[in-house]
């Protein structure tokens, strides 16, 4: 068993398992490869079991999420020549490449300018690089590491009617973003919607096939509806969309007219784009205005037609819309794409539909709950959709979202209470249905095991007023957990600033002559500091024991010691700040050790990052170590709570009382075991964050300290163009 095994044990809190790990001789790259089977061999206890397995399925997406790394080589940069741009065609030509020339200054706001430059000036680093020594390939690691900003594509499928719209607009709480609710109207088009990152309006991208594509469709529409004129069109459901779609655009007067004629622009004169092979931009100040704006681009309506004043729907000659609202939280790195059930018929529009299914990392398939087992279009959704989202494509979730999930029959002789328990108990009946009729599908079964697929029972009706249900019952809050798991892999862009010009501060520092003995002894002391069990602060300040601190603070009194120690303010850090303290104190060494003051610059970002990867494990986990006083009482309790609830008739409350008290009186060493189960949780999550530090500080300290390597490349224009843009974000009020 090697450190990477062991890390992860104590991390999950499954140390008694190391000697069984240890036995078998499992290490990093065997332990990617576990199955259900070897899982259940190493950790035969079910509870653990389970536990392993969940936290290891997340490791797994997590890793497979960070797997995308973009192919440096093949990226086309800037040239400082009047050239044009030079291509990394052969990586050994790459010692003649030219650094990214600065780029004129634009509308965009400074993080946008400033990222972009910079991501230039490091795909240009990373391609000089080569891997022949420990260090460049470090570096280049590090570098390929700043790219985290991958958006997720979360598909969304479902039937007309089934609540997709709804369904969006609770989750990321914006009510009249996407028009939902009319009987005649459906959803026609692909929708994507994303974050407004540029702006503050909600703003719509409609993007149209070309003309040649529908001329194409015009054309082999007229063939089959000449080659069908003796069918009874009037139940020919080709016949049906044929005319839908027409009838959408031109009125009653596409009948009897050629594929030339339908495309006289007199017919577009309302959207010049989509001739011009443009895209058209809707901007306004409201979800509600936006929706309004939409409609006729995205929605289909059986009762087109009806009336004189019937106005045009464009629908049939867009690919796709892209929704953007500002300020949203919920879609701050995420895409959620309202597709259509199996591609389309237009070919431009069915290579999208399956580019953005191939790509997706989860798949929610939408369906009504009083439905759900008889309605089969969802399962042929699913399972037509199963081989470009499993073996071909990249999901790594399937979410199965029962909506209406408040329908229930009423009876006047209940009471709210009851409607409420009835809804409950039938969602749960629900569940276990669904997961039932999901082991069955053996050809998804192929790309998907049962861990990677999830049953949600929700109502985006009840989320907003409360009736019959809370909150929490509903299940929204659920499903906006799960993007906000979704954009925890966010990178700002001072951070992937900050990390490049350490990056290059410290290549520059390698270059330096003079270094090896100088740096080797600091290189000694940082590692006495960090191989001693704690964090460490200069002579000049105080000492830090965070073993200390994690177990002293939660013995006297919990709720007010644990809030000082764990507050929920950022700003405010855990431990009460000692996770923000801890320093390696890189700017008072610079001024006694100017020889290594790159590589120092170097080290003081990678203390930063390595503290905002500490913040984020901390704030996961202090909600499980705070609730299991409360869990483990409750599960020493539940025996007399099932005993004391089986009491019926006189006598009763005096019963309960007394089957409880004999419990409580019975079981005193429950207050001990809740007690140590906390110990224990705050010495897993103590031994996580030592080990997580000693492991990433020793591996720069070692080599950024220990190495001095002239072989690597010059990059101090690259340093000084990227210090520039640090200094303006460090400099802006609005970064940090």
């Amino acid at each position: 068993m090697d450190d990477f095994v062991r890390e992860k044990l104590i991390e999950w809190d499954l140390q008694k398992w190391m000697d069984k790990f240890e036995d078998e001789e499992i290490t990093q790259e065997s332990f990617y490869e576990l199955n259900d089977e070897l899982i259940d061999k190493l950790i035969p206890k079910v509870g653990p079991g389970l536990k392993f397995k969940k936290r290891f399925k997340q490791l797994k997406e997590k890793q497979s999420a960070n797997e995308e790394t973009v192919n440096l080589s093949a990226e086309v940069l800037p040239s400082t020549s009047d050239k044009g741009k030079r291509r990394f065609d052969q990586p050994d030509e790459s010692s003649k490449l030219q650094p990214p020339a600065k780029r004129q200054r634009s509308s965009q706001p400074l993080e946008a300018i400033v990222l972009s430059d910079v991501k230039n000036i490091m795909k240009f680093v990373h391609a000089r690089l080569h891997e022949k020594d420990k260090l460049s390939a470090f570096l280049k690691k590090k570098i390929s590491d700043l790219e985290t900003d991958k958006r997720e594509l979360v598909g969304v499928f479902g039937k007309t009617g089934a609540g997709k719209s709804s369904l969006i607009n609770a989750i990321i709480e914006e009510k009249n973003l996407l028009p939902s609710g009319s009987v005649s109207a459906c959803t026609s088009v692909m929708i994507k919607v994303e974050a407004n990152m540029q702006g503050s309006n909600y703003e719509a991208d409609i993007e149209f096939i070309t003309p040649e594509e529908w001329k194409d469709e015009l054309w082999s529409s007229h063939q089959f509806l000449g080659d069908n004129k003796d069918c009874e069109m009037d139940v020919d459901n080709d016949y049906r969309d044929i005319s839908e779609k027409f009838s959408a655009l031109y009125g009653e007067e596409w009948k009897g007219k050629s594929s030339d004629d339908l495309m006289d622009g007199k017919y577009f004169r309302e959207i010049p784009e989509f001739l011009q092979g443009r895209r058209k931009i809707l901007t306004c100040e409201s979800a509600k205005e936006l929706s309004a704006r939409c409609v006729k681009y995205t929605r289909s309506d059986s009762k087109q037609g009806d009336g004189k004043d019937v106005k045009k729907w464009y629908w049939p000659l867009v690919k796709c819309v892209t929704v953007r609202v500002p300020n949203n939280d919920f879609l701050q790195h995420v895409t959620l794409v309202d597709l259509p059930g199996n591609g389309d018929r237009n070919k431009s529009r069915d290579k999208m539909w399956k580019q953005i299914v191939e790509n997706c990392s989860t798949v929610w398939i939408v369906t009504e709950i009083n439905r759900v087992i008889a309605e089969k279009e969802a399962w042929e959704i699913l399972e037509s959709a199963s081989s470009y989202i499993g073996n071909g494509g990249e999901c790594r979730q399937i979410l199965f979202i029962c909506t209406k999930s408040d329908h229930i029959e009423d009876s006047d002789d209940q009471s709210a209470a009851q409607r409420r328990d009835l809804i409950v108990k039938r969602n749960i009946q629900v569940k276990d249905e669904v997961r039932k009729e999901f082991s069955k599908l053996h050809k998804i079964k192929k790309h998907f095991t049962d861990d990677h697929f999830k049953v949600f029972t929700v109502s985006s009706k009840e989320f907003l007023k409360k009736k019959r249900l809370n909150a929490d019952e509903t299940e929204i809050p659920k499903l906006q957990q799960f993007l906000q798991d979704l954009n925890d892999c966010h990178s700002e862009t001072f951070n992937y600033v900050s990390g490049a010009y350490g990056i290059l501060s410290l290549i520059q520092g390698a270059n330096c002559r003079g270094v090896r003995k100088k740096g080797s002894a600091f290189h000694m002391t940082l590692k006495r500091v960090v191989q001693s069990g704690g964090i460490y602060k200069p002579k000049k300040g105080k000492q830090i024991n965070i073993n200390m601190m994690l177990a002293s603070h939660l013995m006297d009194s919990i709720d007010e010691e644990f809030r000082k120690t764990f507050p929920n303010e950022v700003k405010c850090g855990a431990f009460n700040g000692v996770i923000e303290t801890f320093s390696l104190n890189t700017d008072f060494l610079n001024k006694h050790h100017k020889d290594v003051e790159l590589q120092l610059r170097f080290l003081k970002t990678e203390e930063e990052k390595i503290k905002a990867k500490l913040n984020k494990t901390i704030r996961t986990q202090k909600k499980d170590v705070y609730n299991s006083v409360t869990q483990k009482i409750k599960e020493t309790m539940e025996e007399c709570y099932i005993k004391a609830a089986a009491f019926r008739g006189p006598g009763t409350l005096n019963n309960m009382r007394e089957t409880i008290e004999r419990h409580v009186h019975s079981n005193k060493g429950m207050f001990e075991q809740a007690k140590n189960t906390m110990l224990e949780k705050l010495n897993a999550l103590m031994q996580c964050i030592l080990v997580t530090l000693q492991k990433t500080m020793m591996e720069s300290i070692e080599l950024s300290l220990k190495t001095d390597n002239g072989s690597l490349p010059d990059f101090s224009a690259e340093l000084s163009m990227v210090k520039e843009n640090y200094d303006k974000l460090a400099n802006s009020p609005v970064i940090r």
